[in-house]
């Protein structure tokens, strides 16, 4: 049986698509994941790992009023990054994650274990919410196996 990361590459392959990603919380997770796979410097151009707020701005591009306004971890910068990243790595689709893996770093409205995820193609930009119950390893994890579920079921739909 094939990996998700098996599966989302093959997909990629087929469609002949690029992807990139932009991770926060997850901090490299789902690239690694995604490097795992023999092969995937076929489709996989490259990622940033912009954990600071200074670095969502002035690497990936997210506006600092967007951050002011919203917060890091909010759906707008996680589409933010998704499309900076689409620019910054040149490719056709970007992931992105932005989130409170834990213990620490909740505030009113945002509890540990909320994690934004972004995705931008040139069908458009869209975000997804998650929140995860576990530690931070599990949050970490359970972020970036949904934003490979995420990815999948998105070019499982396109034409």
């Amino acid at each position: 049986m094939n990996s998700l990361e098996q599966e989302v590459g093959s997909l990629l392959r087929k469609k002949g698509l690029t992807l990139g990603v932009v991770e926060s919380a997850t901090g490299g997770l789902i690239s690694h994941r995604l490097t795992n796979v023999p092969g995937s410097s076929d489709y996989y151009k490259g990622s940033v790992t912009a954990y600071s707020n200074e670095a969502k701005v002035k690497v990936v591009g997210v506006g600092e009023e967007t951050i002011n306004r919203q917060g890091a971890v909010s759906a707008r910068v996680a589409e933010e990054m998704a499309e900076g990243g689409r620019k910054v790595l040149a490719v056709d689709i970007c992931l992105a994650d932005t989130g409170i893996a834990g213990p620490g770093g909740a505030t009113p409205g945002k509890p540990t274990g909320l994690f934004y995820l972004g995705l931008s193609h040139q069908g458009g930009t869209f975000s997804r919410k998650h929140h995860f119950q576990g530690d931070r390893e599990q949050n970490k994890k359970s972020a970036a196996e949904a934003a490979l579920k995420w990815l999948k079921e998105y070019l499982t739909g396109l034409e």
